[in-house]
C-alpha cells in the first residue's frame, strides 16, 4: 500500500486496464462521430446554380397615417401586380405604386396597386417599378420567326398601352413621354441609344432618361435587376 495515501483512496485509483479500456471507447466514439460528421457534410444539399441566381420576390413596406395623425405601416408584403411573361421568361415587372397627379398626401390612400393598370404615367403622374430581366441567351441561341411579336401581344394584355411604345422593327427599342430614373439593384445591364452608342452599367450605376429612345441588353448570363421611377411630362419638339 502506498503510505502517501489512505486506503480508500488508493483502492479508487482505476487500474491500469481500466484506463486503457476507457481511452479505446472514447477512440471510437471520436472516430463515430467524425464519420457522421463526415457523412452528414456529403449529404447536405448544395445550392444549384439556379438557386444561387434566383431572386425572391422583393416586398414593398407600404406606410400612412391612423385617424390620430401617427405614421403606421400599411403592408409589408410583395406588391399586388407581379406580372410575367410566357413569351419571355425569366422577365418579371414588379408594379410597387403609382400616382396620376401631385399626390395630396392624406395619409389615407388606398394602395393603387390593387386596381390600376397601365404603363406609363401621364403629365405629373408617376409610377415606381422594379424589373427583373432574364439573362442572356445562350451563345448561338436564335428567336423563333414572330416571337417579338407574340411578345408584344402580350405585353399589350397584360400591361396595356405599353406595347405601343416600342419599335417593331427594332426588338428592344422603345420610348415614352416621361423622365425615368433607373438604378442597377443586381447584376449588369447594357444601355443602348438612337445612335448604336451603349454604356455598361454595373450594379449601383444609374440611369437618367429624358423621354429618350433606348433598349436594355443584358450582358450576363445571371439575371439583372432594375429599379425606376418614372415621372409623366409633356414632350416638346
Amino acid at each position: 500500500m502506498n503510505k502517501d495515501f489512505p486506503a480508500s483512496a488508493e483502492e479508487d485509483r482505476p487500474q491500469l486496464g481500466e484506463v486503457e479500456e476507457a481511452s479505446h471507447d472514447r477512440r471510437q466514439l471520436l472516430l463515430l462521430l467524425s464519420a457522421t460528421a463526415g457523412i452528414c457534410t456529403l449529404q447536405a444539399p448544395t445550392a444549384s446554380a439556379e438557386d444561387r441566381t434566383a431572386l425572391p420576390p422583393p416586398r414593398r413596406a407600404l406606410t400612412g397615417r391612423d385617424a390620430a395623425g401617427k405614421s403606421i405601416f400599411q403592408s409589408f408584403d410583395v406588391t399586388p401586380q407581379v406580372v410575367t411573361f410566357d413569351t419571355a421568361p425569366g422577365l418579371v415587372f414588379y408594379e410597387l405604386y403609382a400616382t396620376d397627379d401631385v399626390p395630396r398626401l392624406t395619409g389615407q390612400e388606398p394602395d393603387p396597386m390593387t386596381t390600376k393598370k397601365g404603363s406609363f404615367p401621364k403629365p405629373n403622374g408617376s409610377l415606381f417599378r422594379l424589373v427583373l430581366f432574364p439573362p442572356r441567351p445562350p451563345e448561338g441561341s436564335t428567336s423563333p420567326p414572330g416571337a417579338f411579336e407574340h411578345f408584344l401581344n402580350e405585353l399589350s394584355q397584360k400591361i396595356p398601352g405599353m406595347a405601343e411604345h416600342f419599335d417593331h422593327s427594332a426588338p428592344g427599342m422603345h420610348s415614352s413621354d416621361t423622365l425615368d430614373y433607373g438604378i442597377v439593384i443586381r447584376g449588369e445591364m447594357i444601355l443602348e441609344l438612337d445612335d448604336g452608342k451603349t454604356v455598361h452599367l454595373r450594379q449601383g450605376d444609374c440611369v437618367v432618361q429624358n423621354g429618350t429612345r433606348h433598349r436594355w441588353i443584358n450582358p450576363l448570363s445571371d439575371p439583372c435587376l432594375m429599379a425606376f421611377v418614372l415621372i409623366g411630362g409633356q414632350r416638346q419638339a
